[in-house]
C-alpha cells in the first residue's frame, strides 16, 4: 500500500449524510476479490444515468473533480454493511482521504487498513470547509499526517488518529506488513525462548 505523509489536493464535496456502503459501491459489483477496476463503479447509482452514460450533474463527473484526491462528505459516512470494497472503490477512483464529522467504525477500519485516511473534524470546521469548497472548487487543502493537521487558506486544525494506524499509513504497510517488519525481533525472541 502507498505511504501517506502529506497531501495537497483539490476537494470533491458530496454534502450528503449517512452515505452507506451500498451507495459507495452497490452490491452488484461485489463479485470480485480484486481491488483493481472498482473505481469505475464508485457511487454507480448516482454517477450514471439509466442508459449507462455519466450523469453530468453528479459531482464526480464534473471537470473540476477530476484528479482531486480528497472527498468531503456528510456525517456518518460509510454506514451499512461491512464491505471492504467501499474503501477499494474510493481508492480506485483516486481518493486518498475522506473528511467527515463521523465514520462508521467498520468502514473506518477498512479504510485505514487499505491506505485511505478517514479524517474526523468538528461540525464547525466541517461547515467552514463545506462553504469554502462549494464556493471555490479550485482551492486546495493540505492534510499532513505526521503533524495530524489540515491546512487551508490561513487556517490550521488538528485531527485525531490512533498511533498504530498513523504509523502504518506513514510507513505504507498494512497489519500483516507491520508484523512482517518485526520478523528479526520475532526470530530473536524465538531463538532465546527455545534455548531456555
Amino acid at each position: 500500500m502507498e505511504a501517506f505523509k502529506c497531501l495537497t489536493s483539490r476537494v470533491v464535496v458530496l454534502p450528503v449524510d449517512n452515505i452507506d456502503t451500498d451507495q459507495i459501491i452497490p452490491a452488484r459489483f461485489l463479485k470480485t476479490t480484486d481491488k483493481h477496476g472498482l473505481g469505475a463503479s464508485l457511487f454507480a447509482d448516482w454517477r450514471y444515468l439509466a442508459d449507462g452514460q455519466p450523469d453530468p450533474a453528479f459531482v464526480l463527473n464534473r471537470p473540476e473533480s477530476q484528479g482531486a484526491q480528497i472527498l468531503l462528505t456528510g456525517d456518518n459516512f460509510g454506514c451499512g454493511s461491512s464491505r471492504e470494497h467501499a474503501a477499494w472503490a474510493l481508492l480506485g477512483w483516486g481518493f486518498r482521504a475522506v473528511i467527515s464529522t463521523s465514520f462508521a467504525d467498520i468502514f473506518r477500519n477498512n479504510a485505514l487498513k487499505n491506505g485511505l485516511l478517514p479524517v474526523i473534524v468538528s461540525p464547525e470546521v466541517h461547515q467552514d470547509l463545506m462553504r469554502l469548497f462549494l464556493q471555490d472548487p479550485a482551492q486546495t487543502l493540505t492534510i499532513d499526517l505526521e503533524t495530524q493537521t489540515l491546512r487551508w487558506l490561513d487556517r490550521e486544525v488538528q485531527f485525531p488518529i490512533d498511533p498504530f494506524s498513523k504509523d502504518c499509513l506513514l510507513r505504507g504497510v498494512d497489519e500483516l506488513g507491520y508484523l512482517l517488519s518485526l520478523e528479526p525481533e520475532i526470530a530473536a525472541f524465538e531463538s532465546r525462548y527455545l534455548t531456555r
